[in-house]
């Protein structure tokens, strides 16, 4: 097994460090103290391809793997986790439209995804539908044939009120997983509505509301695959989006590994750099340790998902488990590093610790992941 990146791998690792470093890092604390969202950051990344990450190119896409994209991913939440994240999101529903949609459907919206001149949100979460999904009360009734009504809300949805696209997985049938539809509803849509913004422990350099349908018409041929296979949809991109958010603890974790290393170094106690201590090298060796484990992890999922093994789902929940764990344990040893100063805004270890909490609750929970890998593991 060959654990080097390959040339082109490596070209996308630099790409998206030199970007990190020249446009997210220096901008990631007022965007988080103000809540501003960089729209426009958002579209100079896609103008490197890295809006529609591994969708095909006949409609702009960058056709490139998971592995690629988690590389980049680690890179770019380097500068900015709660940015990064984002773009995974709206990454997630670009390879949704163009793995399941029509050939019609991926060519009416994917050229603008690609781009990110129109922005995507993923619409699964619903106020009495977290972990489990398949209860989602959302509805869908279609009328005739050309279009659908759709009548319920979505909770917790990155990009609320500001995307231009919404991947909904609402109900056209049945109670339970196999009831459940994939429609795609545009922004400007009468009876789309959204809540007010989301006031939040961290990732704050993206928006968040409740996506509201009321009596909302949609056309039919943006339904997303058939009819019932929603939940199918929602899973597989799930998938990726683990392996992505993974990605995005790396890259915080090794930013608050990057900065207490510096800091130990040039922090005297006792009339030694702290750096002397042999309890400090100790900690550091743990933290870089425990961080090269999650990043192998990760990589290993994605390459299960690029081969398309029967094991990347269990391989993509080991992963999220065990990278956004180890990575939240990692900026929370740096920010002990950093005593006081850690806690001061002053310093990005508050914000990394902040903003990689939340990874431990999105794309399925923690404890969600332990149930995928128990119950494969028990059906063997």
């Amino acid at each position: 097994m060959d654990f080097q990146l390959n040339e082109e791998q490596r070209a996308i690792q630099d790409m998206a460090r030199s970007f990190a470093a020249e446009r997210l890092t220096p901008n990631a604390a007022e965007w988080d103290e103000t809540a501003h969202f960089p729209v426009d950051v958002l579209k100079d990344l896609a103008e490197l391809g890295l809006g529609a990450i591994y969708v095909r190119d006949d409609v702009g896409g960058s056709g490139l793997g998971r592995l690629d994209a988690a590389i980049a991913f680690e890179e770019l939440s380097a500068g900015c986790v709660s940015t990064a994240a984002f773009l995974s999101i709206h990454n997630m529903v670009a390879w949704m439209v163009d793995s399941y949609g029509s050939d019609e459907i991926r060519q009416r919206f994917l050229p603008k995804l690609a781009t990110m001149e129109q922005i995507a949100s993923y619409c699964l979460t619903e106020p009495g539908a977290g972990s489990d999904a398949a209860a989602l009360k959302t509805r869908a009734e279609k009328v005739g044939n050309s279009h659908y009504v759709l009548n319920g809300g979505k909770a917790f949805i990155s990009g609320g009120g500001t995307s231009d696209v919404y991947a909904v997985m609402c109900r056209t049938g049945e109670e339970g997983a196999k009831g459940i539809s994939c429609i795609l509803v545009e922004k400007d849509t009468p009876g789309l509505s959204f809540g007010e913004n989301e006031k939040k422990l961290g990732w704050n350099s993206q928006p968040t509301a409740m996506v509201n349908f009321d009596d909302c018409k949609v056309p039919a041929e943006n339904l997303v695959g058939s009819e019932g296979q929603g939940f199918r949809i929602a899973m597989a991109g799930l998938d990726g989006g683990r392996i992505n958010i993974a990605a995005c603890s790396l890259g915080g974790a090794r930013a608050a590994l990057e900065a207490s290393l510096a800091y130990v170094k040039d922090r005297k106690a006792f009339g030694q750099a702290i750096a002397d201590f042999q309890a400090t090298q100790f900690r550091l060796a743990d933290m870089a340790t425990e961080l090269e484990a999650s990043r192998l992890m990760v990589h290993r999922a994605a390459t299960s998902l690029d081969a398309k093994s029967p094991e990347a789902t269990q391989h993509a929940a080991m992963a999220k488990r065990f990278a956004t764990d180890i990575c939240y344990r990692i900026v929370d040893e740096a920010l002990q590093l950093h005593g006081g100063y850690g806690y001061l805004r002053d310093y990005p270890i508050e914000r990394l610790l902040r903003d990689l909490r939340v990874h431990r609750i999105l794309e399925g929970t923690n404890e969600i992941m332990r149930v995928i890998i128990a119950r494969k593991l028990l059906a063997n």
